[in-house]
């Protein structure tokens, strides 16, 4: 039956992603600054801290040991070369650490614990292991263990995102959000200030749930939220979940368009133009990580553009799980040209053209024409 096909992954994958939330929230509450001694520079100069590499080995041990490791290929955003350098001693015993404090919770999450503590060699080859390029044949997942580090150490938005791709066609999309909040209202506000307004109102239930985790499998025509297990409850299927669906918004003047914070790597002035051209009226919602695409899969914003700066290529943990979660809840995902984005050519989005754009069926058309009308007058 086409429904229960990958119903076994997409249940592991939505446990684990939650679990890898709790992780996540663990480490931020013992993160003081992005001065920390858990927080590290890439090669790039993006930040990486004790939790990207925690996250990439918990999923990794679960996802071997349930489905064995010679059938596992993990397509994943870090390695072990800063971890495995001599002055990374105390760093790589705090991911040690962190890591089994996580998997000493599974069963929380109705996943098996291991039998015993997971040494530094186990984990740092957990780690390894998610060393795949992806590509157009076999299965594979994607892995971005925390998209948006930079929101992640300045306690805002960031996301845990894992998708399963199938012979180059990504089929199911997870999407852990642990700041995001469950009301709109609340989106517009720096994380620690919702943190401080929530202590001085008594809030009603639903409006101080935070974080949630999305979920969509390809084809369904559905696209779903849980909100995170708080203090010592048990993870229990399906967990309240509830559909989530693209904003009914056609008229550009009401919509809210998302883009990312950072202008390393993203053109801001050729997206205001287009939104300008476009009819946009509203500020723009500058938002960290693949939260942009919760946002528009939720209804709470409806578009969201992105225009790299030249040079930059996109990577496809960057967008798979995002991209068929805003596609099962009604949305469309291209590119620039209106084509569908190509996750099946290794760990780059090859072959885009200019930028990405996400948004309700009815606005999609108007963007692209807005994006032709502008490109030329541009000197991108």
């Amino acid at each position: 039956m086409e429904s229960d096909k990958y119903s076994k992954e997409m249940d592991i994958a939505v446990r684990v992603v939650h679990m890898a939330c709790s992780l996540c929230q663990m480490v931020q509450k013992g993160l003081v600054s992005t001065d920390s001694d858990q927080v590290k520079s890439k090669d790039d100069d993006s930040p990486v801290t004790v939790a990207d590499w925690s996250v990439q080995a918990t999923v990794s041990w679960i996802l071997s040991g349930i489905f064995g490791s010679q059938n596992v290929s993990i397509v994943a955003e870090e390695d072990v070369k800063t971890l495995s350098k001599a002055d990374s001693a105390d760093l790589l015993a705090a991911v040690v650490n962190t890591v089994n404090e996580c998997l000493a919770d599974a069963p929380k999450y109705g996943l098996q614990r291991p039998d015993k503590v997971l040494g530094t060699l186990q984990i740092l080859e957990a780690i390894s292991r998610c060393n795949s390029t992806g590509g157009p044949t076999g299965r594979h997942w994607i892995l971005d263990p925390v998209d948006g580090t930079l929101g992640f150490v300045r306690k805002d938005q960031y996301a845990i995102a894992l998708a399963l791709m199938e012979d180059g066609q990504v089929v199911l999309g997870i999407l852990g959000c642990p700041n995001y909040p469950m009301k709109k209202e609340w989106l517009n506000f720096h994380h620690e200030h919702y943190q401080n307004m929530s202590q001085l109102s008594p809030p009603s239930l639903d409006s101080w749930e935070e974080g949630c985790v999305m979920y969509a499998r390809r084809g369904s025509g559905e696209a779903w939220m849980q909100p995170l297990v708080h203090g010592d409850k048990k993870f229990e299927w399906p967990n309240s979940a509830r559909r989530i669906r693209v904003s009914s918004i056609d008229d550009p003047s009401l919509a809210t368009f998302c883009e990312s914070v950072e202008k390393a790597n993203s053109n801001h002035s050729f997206t205001a133009g287009v939104a300008y051209s476009v009819g946009l009226r509203k500020q723009p919602l500058r938002v960290y990580s693949m939260v942009k695409y919760a946002a528009i899969a939720r209804g709470d914003a409806e578009i969201f553009m992105k225009f790299a700066r030249s040079g930059y290529k996109e990577k496809i943990w960057d967008h798979a799980a995002g991209v068929v979660i805003v596609e099962e809840a009604g949305g469309v995902v291209t590119d620039a040209g209106g084509r569908p984005l190509d996750f099946s050519r290794g760990v780059f989005l090859e072959g885009l053209d200019r930028g990405i754009i996400a948004c309700s069926a009815t606005l999609h058309e108007k963007i692209i024409g807005a994006v032709y009308a502008s490109w030329d007058s541009s000197n991108l």
